[in-house]
């Protein structure tokens, strides 16, 4: 088998036909299989899948009877993959025509390259308007290079949209789920995911997938709550710590957690949350690395949050 595209699902009954029928439909000159792992959803998310089942036979379905979180999910789907390459795809998002063909021929082409992650078009769910690119609009795609690594991923942060990236088979499948990781799942897998590959992660420019909006996304809750903000970020600063067991330095791990933390502090600054802000302002500069030049300049002003806004709202302009 040559690929296996990788599908969690739950209570996606209103996303999760157009997900699939999306890479079920795909033209490629390779076999491949598409496995969706429905958890035990409380809506018609199954029914919907069934349907799909009945129509396409490289459809492989699994039902859990009890609901056991995306972790658990992830797992069982790593379990049941026979592919050379793998792709994973969020049960919200769409694969456009060619996505498939294209990256698994860059693979085929490129065996200097381990992973490959292709641009995406954000779209809002309720309109169907692109709200914007996804790599290329990424507050720091300017630090990213054609070919990145491990490194990369770790100081600057999630520039590959989640359901863009292919990569190659290893033997380390099972151990690539941060089960300790609450929220953020996404991040670690592909930084696990690089460390065992030690991988060379290429850009392809093609916009081959679109990443929906909507108000009921993991992003969008977080967005909403504080609680989350703070859960994610301790996710993401254990993603970081556990790129140690692949030799990256100390110094690149503390680089990407003190930049985390200061995104962090933005979070808390623009909801006039002044407390939470300078808490977390504090903590990422406690190891004395500064991301940029906002960085240094809001910890530096920290006892003034309103002209930390100011200046950072400048830079944004």
């Amino acid at each position: 088998m040559k690929l296996s595209v990788i599908v969690p699902a739950y209570n996606l009954e209103r996303y999760i036909g157009e997900c699939l029928r999306s890479v079920l439909d795909q033209h490629a000159d390779f076999d491949y299989e598409v496995l969706v792992c429905d958890d035990a959803s409380t809506d018609n998310t199954r029914e919907e899948i069934e349907a799909l089942c009945q129509e396409f036979s490289h459809l492989k379905a699994i039902f859990k009877t009890q609901n056991a979180g995306l972790a658990e999910n992830m797992k069982t789907l790593l379990g049941e993959a026979g592919g050379k390459y793998i792709a994973y795809l969020d049960g919200d998002d769409v694969a456009l025509p060619g996505k498939l063909q294209k990256q698994v021929e860059y693979l085929d082409n490129h065996p200097e390259c381990q992973m490959v992650f292709h641009e995406s078009d954000m779209f809002d769910s309720q309109t169907n308007e692109t709200i914007r690119l996804y790599s290329q609009t990424f507050y720091n795609w300017q630090y990213i290079p054609p070919q990145s690594d491990i490194t990369h991923l770790i100081r600057y942060g999630t520039y590959m949209q989640a359901s863009s990236v292919m990569f190659r088979r290893h033997n380390h499948l099972a151990c690539t789920i941060a089960t300790d990781c609450r929220i953020i799942l996404d991040y670690p897998f592909y930084i696990l995911n690089a460390g065992f590959l030690n991988a060379r992660i290429d850009y392809m420019p093609d916009v081959l997938g679109r990443y929906r909006i909507h108000p009921d996304s993991f992003g969008a809750q977080t967005q909403r709550s504080a609680e989350r903000r703070e859960q994610s970020l301790r996710d993401i600063c254990l993603a970081c710590e556990q790129a140690a067991q692949f030799g990256v330095e100390p110094d690149i791990i503390q680089q990407g957690i003190a930049h985390h933390q200061f995104a962090a502090a933005l979070y808390f600054l623009f909801r006039d949350n002044d407390e939470k802000f300078v808490e977390w302002i504090e903590k990422s500069a406690a190891s004395g690395h500064f991301f940029d030049e906002r960085h240094r300049f809001a910890f530096g002003n920290r006892a003034n949050p309103s002209k930390v806004k100011a200046f950072i709202r400048q830079g944004s302009a």
